[in-house]
């Protein structure tokens, strides 16, 4: 019969590191682009106060929406429109009892050129002759809240049908941002929060409210969320320290 060897102090270290590894908490977080900068200092606060992790993948709500239809491990949900949350809830993914509209927004036109000067965006702003022959970059404008948002704007004063040749989509709203921001595309149409993120652009000017619908950000949780930090985290996205995050980058803050 084989002798019994004591573990070595090294291997009751590896499988003690193991277990503590095995038992941390974190909650995953799928959050619209827009909201990058803002979470980031949110996150990054609620480790700091808590010990938990809170992960954030961003991306295009759209793309996000459709990851956790096939799947995909998220806890929370920020949608930057109504839409694709309705579309989780209508296929029972989100707990209904969670969703909150949290945030609200505005569209701006944004320009690279740091001495272009404001405009008056009516139906009578000449777009295309703006451009010339450049491209408005904006989000997917058939997918993406933004690029949505943006094309209704367009559409409700009359400039879609001249402006539609020269739209350059992106595949969310930062990166429709990074396109004016490096010259690539000189106009964009993208959230004011996202122009006050970038210090590389020039808002022209804001798209009347009416021509859109509400800018708002649901959050909800996943229902087969199995995290022990999810409601945690999403009570803090609710709170002081949030709230104030969000202020800064320019969200209007819809809880109370």
């Amino acid at each position: 019969m084989p002798l019994f060897t004591p573990p070595s102090l090294a291997a009751l270290a590896l499988v003690a590191v193991a277990a503590s590894g095995a038992c941390a908490e974190q909650v995953t977080v799928f959050a619209a682009a827009s909201v990058k900068t803002a979470m980031d200092e949110i996150t990054a606060r609620f480790t700091e106060e808590t010990g938990e992790t809170a992960r954030v993948s961003f991306a295009g709500s759209s793309a996000l929406a459709r990851q956790i239809q096939a799947g995909a491990p998220a806890d929370l949900f920020i949608s930057a429109n109504p839409g694709w949350m309705d579309t989780l809830e209508a296929d029972g993914l989100i707990d209904d009892a969670t969703r909150t509209d949290l945030l609200g927004n505005s569209l701006v036109l944004i320009a690279h050129d740091p001495e272009a000067g404001a405009v008056e965006i009516t139906s009578d702003l000449p777009l295309a002759d703006m451009l010339g022959e450049d491209h408005l970059a904006m989000a997917l404008v058939e997918a993406v809240p933004a690029g949505i948002y943006g094309k209704a704007a367009l559409e409700a004063l009359g400039l879609w049908n001249a402006g539609a040749p020269k739209v350059a989509q992106a595949d969310n709203v930062r990166a429709a941002l990074a396109l004016v921001a490096t010259g690539e595309a000189p106009l964009g149409i993208v959230y004011a929060t996202d122009a006050h993120a970038e210090p590389s652009v020039t808002v022209l000017g804001s798209f009347p409210e009416d021509s859109h619908a509400p800018i708002t950000y649901p959050v909800a949780r996943i229902r087969d969320s199995d995290s022990a930090v999810a409601d945690a985290f999403l009570a803090y996205l609710q709170g002081p320290v949030a709230r104030a995050a969000f202020e800064r980058q320019g969200f209007t803050v819809l809880t109370e």
